[in-house]
């Protein structure tokens, strides 16, 4: 099953004629029955067909180059001089193509005078005017001159992604330079004169120096060497240069944004292309109400089959009963898996061959297929035997499933997304089809393409076994080849290899076993805090609005902008990127040190916040059955190696409030039972004194004492015994607030004293504990020189800004840095102590069960 994708849709702008071309190249001289070329067509259409499937976009604009001339032209009658004419096979598949766009209800722009380019900035700019964000897809490094905050692009060829971050890495300068760069460098195909012998590294370098081009240009007697003599040759042409590498963002359009919706496909036309073009698979997906991209499966480059009598189910079972390792999944009828019922489960043993074994597909005239207890009984044993190695993708979704069939899955060798994670828990995503396309160059068939989208969405019961059978029985074969892809580099990394399989994959069951024992909730308890946290909202908001002189939203930051900076005159802490003065947290919690009305906001969005994520909501979350709530814990998103909780999420319930320790009041045990609660004193800290072999604090923690009081008694040069409650809470926050890298301007904020102040705690601390200022510098150090930081136990966590010319940038990654290697070995432990408790529980006969962690 897929999992939802919480992305809001942005506005996607495709440049049309860049794919063409990379179309065209790429892809093999396909043809139709008529011997008429079609390969072009064929991977721009599957180029837009995965932007739709991934970003499920309302507004689109699939924008070409008008035929003729362009204003560029008019500028300098050489540009573009050296590109030759597109080639004849190239050429005829235009026409088709734009008919078959169109016919798929894209919106399709060409507009003479300018091009695609100019069409595409001018978009994107009435975009953001209106708060919309743009994808643009693209394979054209001018366009990167556009990213920004909100306008990224995406190579969908080469899956790439360039932001502002990306666009200064890839080419050294950030989006707001690049003109200036195309202007150094120029562009032999658009016969954009450049300076010569200047190529991206030097045109960076001058740009990072100078800023500009027009500071280049002041300073071109100061460079020396050939090149010098180069810029100053040329100078004076540069700025011509500049006008033709920049793209023109106030074209005259007879169209604007709400003319980009998406409108329904013609069906009609669409099978008349089809079959004009020979796309019959195509063809034959949309005669079933649907439209799936091509697949290698119907290409004949996989073998994947489907089991639908007795003799293949005991032939496929006899295979994988002598297979050393297999590859599993499961196909089901929901993403919760305290709901869902398995359909079908498909298997690989060997790449490019699967099968796909379905029982429980019901739509009218779905074939006959084998009894589904009959398949489970049968394949029962092979399942619940711990010798038998089994590998897949996210396995702990699939043991779950079976559970709700009374079959517990054991033997798990190997999960993808966890070697993925400990491989490099840095990188974004961990799913199967981001992965497949990431480190196979493939794309899967998505769960989209199969049983369609929105409303209409089927579940996969009632998907098809045509469609049903290459999707299937992929993520068997996709899971064992990227297995075999993952596995070899994993083994080379001993103490990865080590932590994956002592710490990783055994935690699988343990969190399976934890979900599904759930957490009871008292919900009366919770309908009554939620009665009084109304209350206190309400007596909150009324006295907001006394303060603001005014009733406004306390929900909308832009009444409460003009509230606190317009009338109230409060002093602007930060901007927004857009200009306007910041209502985040922490500017209103530094306001809030001297103004009322912010504290109040501050209380109203902290209780607004517990109501409906906890005390409107978690009644809601329980299930019938069981009359428990069950998350769902996610080993693969923190990059520190953290377990997270979600669905819902039952590890970041608040206790610095009263009202945070009420909601934690309303987790029960049932009755003749009791909650008991286990962790590790300080246990970050303690690493620190481990990592650092600081003399002071190593001793602190051996005699047993106080470490906040013992901090405190070092950095205030008092005796434990006459240390203050505010010494002590000033120790403890220089204590914890180091390790995450709190710089004396954070302390002060957090303490309420001056900074010059909590300078001075802060060279006291060091001063008492010189190791620990040791170990912070050697660790950063060693971070520079690697590129990476690593726990106790191996974990590896990259940081790609650790040499980044953005100083805010770079400093955060100095600072994970430090605080990684302890959060991570922390994590690392309590995740071994859960294994073994685990074990522990399951070997005695305690009537105990973890339930939470």
């Amino acid at each position: 099953m897929p999992k939802p994708n919480p992305d809001s849709t942005p506005l996607i702008l495709v440049d049309g004629s860049s794919y063409l071309y990379r179309a065209y190249h790429a892809l093999p001289a396909l043809s139709n029955a008529r011997g008429e070329p079609t390969g072009a067509i064929f991977g721009v259409i599957n180029m837009l067909r995965k932007l739709i499937s991934d970003y499920r976009p309302d507004l689109m604009g699939v924008v070409f180059d008008a035929k003729g001339k362009t204003f560029r032209d008019e500028l300098y009658p050489q540009y573009k001089a050296n590109r030759p004419p597109m080639p004849d096979e190239l050429n005829v598949q235009v026409e088709p193509l734009l008919e078959l766009i169109q016919a798929m209800g894209l919106p399709l722009l060409q507009v003479e005078g300018v091009e695609a380019d100019d069409v595409i900035g001018t978009l994107s700019r009435q975009a953001e005017s209106h708060n919309v964000t743009v994808v643009i897809s693209t394979s054209d490094k001018d366009m990167a001159q556009l990213v920004n905050d909100r306008v990224t692009l995406v190579n969908t060829m080469s899956d790439t992604h360039l932001d502002p971050r990306a666009v200064e890495e890839k080419f050294g300068v950030p989006p707001e330079n690049m003109i200036d760069f195309l202007s150094l460098i120029g562009d032999k195909i658009d016969n954009i004169p450049g300076v010569p012998g200047v190529g991206p590294k030097t045109a960076a370098k001058w740009l990072r120096q100078y800023k500009s081009l027009e500071g280049v240009i002041a300073h071109a007697d100061e460079l020396k060497g050939k090149v010098g003599e180069n810029l100053r040759a040329v100078k004076d042409q540069l700025p011509l240069s500049y006008r033709l590498a920049t793209i023109k963002c106030d074209v005259e359009l007879s169209v604007s944004l709400n003319d980009l919706n998406i409108r329904a496909e013609n069906a009609n036309q669409l099978r008349e292309l089809y079959q004009r073009l020979g796309f019959k698979s195509w063809l034959q997906a949309l005669d079933h109400g649907d439209e799936p991209p091509p697949n290698n499966a119907a290409t004949g480059e996989v073998d994947y089959q489907v089991v639908l009598n007795q003799q293949q189910l005991d032939a496929w079972l006899a295979r994988l009963q002598q297979a050393p390792v297999f590859a599993f999944d499961t196909e089901t009828t929901s993403l919760d898996y305290m709901k869902a019922q398995v359909v079908g489960m498909s298997f690989a043993i060997t790449e490019k061959q699967a099968v796909y074994i379905p029982f429980a597909h019901d739509y009218p005239d779905a074939p006959k297929q084998l009894d589904r207890e009959n398949v489970l009984s049968t394949f029962r044993q092979l399942l619940e035997d711990p010798s038998v190695r089994k590998l897949g993708h996210n396995l702990k979704y699939d043991r779950n499933v079976l559970a709700n069939h009374g079959i517990t899955l054991t033997g798990i060798a190997h999960d993808t997304m966890i070697q993925s994670y400990v491989i490099n828990s840095t990188a974004n995503r961990h799913d199967l089809d981001t992965l497949c396309e990431k480190y196979l160059d493939h794309i899967n068939i998505h769960y989209e393409d199969v049983a369609g989208k929105g409303s209409k969405q089927l579940t996969f019961n009632q998907v098809p076994l045509e469609r049903a059978v290459p999707y299937a029985a992929e993520d068997a074969d996709m899971a064992l080849r990227l297995h075999h892809f993952f596995w070899p580099d994993l083994e080379k990394l001993d103490a990865q290899c080590t932590l994956y399989e002592n710490i990783e994959v055994p935690l699988i069951e343990v969190l399976s076993r934890m979900e599904r024992n759930g957490v009871l909730i008292d919900a009366e308890r919770l309908a009554l805090q939620s009665q009084e946290l109304t209350q206190r909202m309400n007596q909150l908001e009324a006295e907001v609005i006394a303060l603001a002189g005014e009733e406004f939203n306390l929900g909308s930051s832009k009444q409460l902008q003009g509230i606190l900076f317009e009338k109230l005159r409060l002093p602007i802490v930060r901007k927004t990127p857009k200009g306007q003065p910041s209502t985040a947290e922490d500017v209103l919690q530094e306001l809030a040190l001297e103004y009322p009305l912010p504290r109040l906001i501050l209380e109203y969005r902290s209780l607004s916040k517990l109501k409906s994520t906890y005390t409107d909501k978690l009644p809601k979350q329980i299930n019938p059955q069981t009359h428990r709530v069950h998350t769902s814990y996610h080993q693969a998103v923190a990059s520190t190696g953290r377990l997270s909780s979600a669905d819902p999420n039952l590890q970041n319930i608040p206790i610095r409030t009263s009202e945070g320790r009420r909601i934690r009041q309303a987790f029960i045990a049932p009755r003749g039972f009791r909650i008991l609660a286990a962790d590790y004193s300080q246990i970050e800290l303690r690493i620190m004194a481990h990592l650092s072999r600081d003399r002071g604090l190593c001793e602190a923690f051996n005699q047993g004492r106080d470490i906040h009081r013992a901090t405190a008694s070092e950095v205030f040069g008092v005796s434990e015994d006459g240390v203050s409650k505010d010494q002590r809470r000033a120790a403890k926050a220089i204590n914890f607030g180091l390790i995450y890298g709190m710089s004396a301007f954070g302390l002060a904020r957090q303490l309420g004293i001056e900074r010059g102040a909590a300078q001075q705690y802060v060279d006291l601390y060091f001063s008492r504990y010189p190791g620990v200022k040791e170990y912070m510098d050697e660790t950063r150090e060693k971070a520079r020189k690697s590129g990476y930081v690593e726990t106790l136990f191996g974990r590896r966590l990259y940081l790609t800004e650790i040499h980044a010319r953005n100083a805010q940038r770079r400093q955060y990654a100095e600072r994970t840095a430090i605080n990684a290697p302890m959060q991570g070995t922390a994590a690392d432990i309590i995740k071994k102590a859960m294994i073994d408790v685990d074990e522990w529980l399951r070997s005695s006969a305690v009537p105990v069960r973890m339930i939470m962690r």
